[in-house]
C-alpha cells in the first residue's frame, strides 16, 4: 500500500480463510458513481474472488454500495469488474492458479496519491478447519501478551 492513501478497505475474512502466498497490485475499471462510493468507504470485499477469462482478470462479488446522490445514474452494486495488470503478471497469475487448491482473492482496496483506485490481490490456498483454530489461538495469545505487557 502506498503511504499517501487515506481510504483503505481490508478483506479481513481472506486472511482467516486462506493462506496468502503472493501479492499483486492491480488497477480496477470503474463506472459512474462507483469512485464516490469508494471515497465514502462503502465497499465490502468479503466473499469476493477473482478469475481469469479470455486472458483477462475479473473481480467477482465486490460490493460497492450505490451512491446516495446518484439518482438514475447509479451503478449496479455487485457487478463484475475488470482488473488491470500487465501481460507478464497475468501469465504468472494464470500459471499459479492452475495448481490445485489455489485461487485469487482481493485483500485490500485503496486510493493512491494520484487519486486512482488500486486493489491488492493475493494468490491463496484455502485453510483447513484445524488451521483456522490455530490462527484463532495465536490471535488470542497475542492479545493476552499485549494486555499483560501494557500493565
Amino acid at each position: 500500500m502506498q503511504p499517501g492513501s487515506k481510504i483503505l478497505i481490508k478483506n479481513k475474512r481472506a486472511t482467516f480463510d486462506y493462506e496468502l502466498t503472493e501479492f499483486f497490485t492491480a488497477g480496477i475499471v470503474l463506472t459512474g458513481t462507483e469512485i464516490k462510493s469508494i471515497r465514502l468507504g462503502k465497499v465490502s470485499l468479503t466473499d469476493s474472488y477473482c478469475l481469469m477469462s479470455n486472458g483477462e482478470l475479473w473481480a467477482k462479488g465486490i460490493q460497492i454500495s450505490e451512491y446516495f446522490f446518484g439518482t438514475y445514474n447509479n451503478h449496479v452494486p455487485r457487478r463484475d469488474r475488470k482488473l488491470l495488470l500487465n501481460r507478464k503478471e497475468l501469465k504468472k497469475l494464470n500459471r499459479l492458479t492452475m495448481e490445485t487448491g489455489f485461487t485469487i482473492v482481493p485483500t485490500k482496496m485503496y486510493i493512491n496519491e494520484k487519486g486512482l483506485v488500486k486493489i491488492e490481490i493475493a494468490v491463496a490456498k484455502g485453510k483447513k478447519s484445524y488451521d483456522k483454530r490455530k490462527s484463532i489461538k495465536e490471535r488470542d495469545d497475542k492479545r493476552e501478551m499485549d494486555r499483560f505487557f501494557k500493565k
